[in-house]
């Protein structure tokens, strides 16, 4: 059974923004600001939103080239090998699910817990998990009109507050276009990386638009409008409460809030955390659920994992499964409080796929010149090329600064690799040793005689 196609523009950007758009982002931006003198992170977040620009434009013309749900598996095995794919894509998958539902479990938590001491932290994300994964069990069309609403109401509303909080303070910037010193610039543009992270896992949801071309669209508006608003929050809140304040709370956020509007301030950021949390979770779930039914048809994943629910049409044990994962890493995260390194994991991680999908593209020009491209990336490889460059950098200076981030990629890759050279092959041989048994069994079409 496939997948049914019901999403529209607004839905494609409200994922590709709701993935990104996550109350751990709030503790990123605070890093980003530490990097650089003064105000200036603006500077590092526009520089990161820019440059994410070039990797959406290396995705756009991917996805137009191969328009699938398995995404970044076929893109990689076309461009290199069946091998590099699988590997990539298990420890892509892996960090995503880890890195943002564990950072986000754990901000998300310290912040209830300010509000409603008395309630278990872990319960609030039990909670908006179960939320979450029963929307997307009745149909992508359900997830995605809270997506857009809970999006849309969650972006307005940082602005609005950021505005107020500049206006309080009557905020002029000082020497705007001085951040210091070249590494520190470099830092915060590689963690700045992170506030978008995930904004292309909108490719998974190819079979379910109405439009290919709403992907490159969706991904392309999604990084504007989050490029401005975490821009203008990030100076806002720099403005109001002194960095070293920011920097030493886990729920920095909420700092701002009180130190703006009081209670009232604070009952609306945890409104406003609670929104931004949901959907990342709820964004995470489609694509990933998406991306686990495609690795699934394709034998890379058990089988079971491509069942699709005859009456929702959605891949409801992919869905089911991500709940309980999800609940695990949540879990551990709040136990262990490592929260910082699965930040650094992830812009880790989304650099070195970004340099990946530039390669990918130089690669399939030439592999593939003749085959229709819906969106092509103008000027040639330059696009490409810088890509590559700029997010090598990037990922090295993250890797280089936080050992344990090395550690956990390096662990990650390893574990990635045994799967792929042990688990999958297994999973293929049971798949062909299937085939012949499908072949001899009676069906409708052969008036219930068995085929020879």
């Amino acid at each position: 059974m496939q997948l049914k196609r019901v999403l529209s523009l607004r839905t494609v950007v409200a994922t590709s923004a709701g993935l990104t758009l996550a109350t751990s982002t709030f503790i990123a931006a605070v890093q980003v600001a530490g990097y650089v003198l003064g105000d200036t992170a603006w500077i590092a977040i526009l520089t990161g939103g820019i440059l994410c620009f070039l990797a959406a434009a290396c995705f756009s013309e991917l996805n137009g080239l191969l328009p699938t749900a398995n995404g970044i598996r076929l893109y990689f095995s076309r461009a290199f090998n069946d091998q590099v794919s699988l590997t990539i894509s298990i420890i892509y998958m892996t960090i995503v699910i880890v890195g943002v539902v564990g950072a986000e479990s754990y901000v998300l938590s310290r912040t209830l817990s300010e509000v409603f001491p008395a309630a278990p932290p872990y319960s609030w994300v039990v909670l908006l998990l179960a939320l979450v994964t029963v929307m997307n069990l009745r149909g992508l069309k359900i997830a995605g009109v809270f997506q857009d609403v809970i999006t849309y109401g969650l972006l307005a509303s940082l602005v609005v507050i950021s505005l107020i909080a500049l206006h309080k303070v009557n905020f002029q910037l000082n020497a705007p276009l001085a951040p210091g010193g070249a590494s520190g610039l470099i830092n915060a543009v590689a963690l700045g990386v992170f506030l978008f992270v995930g904004f292309e896992w909108v490719t998974p949801l190819a079979e379910e638009v109405t439009k290919v071309k709403q992907i490159s669209r969706g991904m392309m508006i999604a990084l504007g409008i989050l490029s401005v608003a975490y821009a203008v929050f990030t100076v806002a809140m720099t403005a109001v409460v002194p960095k070293e304040a920011l920097a030493a709370s886990a729920a920095p956020h909420m700092l701002f809030a009180r130190a703006v509007l009081g209670g009232p301030g604070a009952a609306w950021m945890v409104v406003l955390s609670l929104a931004a949390s949901v959907t990342t979770f709820n964004a995470g779930m489609i694509s990933v659920s998406r991306f686990m039914y495609a690795s699934a048809r394709e034998h890379v994943l058990p089988a079971v994992f491509s069942r699709v629910s005859m009456r929702f049409f959605t891949p409801w044990v992919s869905i089911v499964v991500l709940f309980f994962v999800a609940l695990t890493v949540a879990g551990v995260t709040l136990f262990t409080h490592n929260y910082l390194v699965l930040v650094e994991m992830a812009a880790a991680m989304e650099s070195i796929v970004y340099v990946l999908a530039g390669l990918a593209v130089i690669s399939l020009r030439r592999r593939m010149p003749d085959q229709p491209r819906p969106y092509r990336i103008k000027g040639g490889l330059v696009i490409p090329v810088l890509t590559v460059l700029v997010f090598a950098l990037l990922a090295e200076e993250v890797l280089r600064e936080d050992k344990w981030a090395l550690i956990g990629l390096t662990v990650s890759f390893l574990v990635s690799l045994f799967y792929v050279n042990t688990a999958v092959p297994y999973l293929k041989k049971i798949h062909e040793a299937r085939k012949p048994a499908a072949r001899r069994r009676p069906s409708r079409a052969t008036g219930g005689v068995k085929e020879n």
